[in-house]
């Protein structure tokens, strides 16, 4: 039964039980993907159907990591097949833990309101944007924001985080970044905003489409008909 309900795996070089953060990576870009289509959905098509489903997983799927084992969390487990062939990385389970606990606070919030109440409102549209941010940066750069108030919370500090940001050590030259570099970012932001400003009306017209009549048939609607 303990076997069952552990958090986390006994790994040789590790004295603390740990998680392989590849396939947490995997598994926050797929919740990400899956948040992420079906609130694009209720933009477009004002359906809360799929959204309410993802929640339902969501939340279920957090449940699961954090009360039972994230050995038998199903997002943890599509992760872990599709990263497979890769070199797992570990990071402390106690960390992740704590992180997950957070996110099933939220999504217990988020499931109260959708399916007990029915109703939306500001505080889901923010919950959910708090959700998305922290999936993003997770799966996108392995930036655990709530590992990082691990540390606030307890005396004893986090071990083995990802990117070894937790021990304190020089950068390596590759990681530095030079000023030449900050000024091309600056620059290019810079393009970005004078492209907008000269080309705004060339850039906001509809295409039309490269096969077919689309774009005569729309030409023909707009040309205004002589008069009888």
């Amino acid at each position: 039964m303990n076997k069952i309900f552990k958090f986390g795996e006994e790994v040789d070089g590790y004295n603390i039980p740990v998680l392989n953060e590849r396939e947490i990576r995997a598994a926050s870009g797929l919740l990400f993907l899956m948040m992420y289509t079906t609130i694009n959905i209720i933009g477009s098509t004002n359906n809360f159907v799929p959204f309410k489903y993802g929640v339902v997983f969501f939340f279920t799927d957090f449940f699961i990591r954090v009360f039972i084992s994230p050995r038998f969390s199903p997002s943890l487990i599509l992760g872990r097949l599709i990263v497979r062939k890769q070199v797992p990385e570990y990071v402390g389970a106690a960390q992740k833990k704590f992180a997950w606990t957070i996110g099933f606070v939220l999504a217990l919030i988020i499931v109260s309101l959708m399916l007990v109440v029915n109703a939306y409102s500001p505080i889901t549209g923010i919950i959910c944007l708090i959700c998305l941010i922290f999936l993003f940066f997770e799966s996108a750069f392995g930036i655990c924001f709530g590992c990082m108030f691990y540390n606030l919370f307890y005396k004893e500090k986090a071990q083995h985080c990802p990117g070894e940001v937790c021990e304190l050590k020089d950068r390596q030259d590759i990681q530095k970044t030079s000023l030449p570099q900050i000024m091309v970012v600056i620059g290019f932001i810079a393009y970005m905003f004078a492209i907008s400003f000269l080309f705004h009306d060339f850039l906001s017209k509809t295409p039309h489409p490269l096969f077919g009549k689309g774009h005569d048939s729309q030409a023909q609607v707009d040309t205004p008909k002589p008069p009888q």
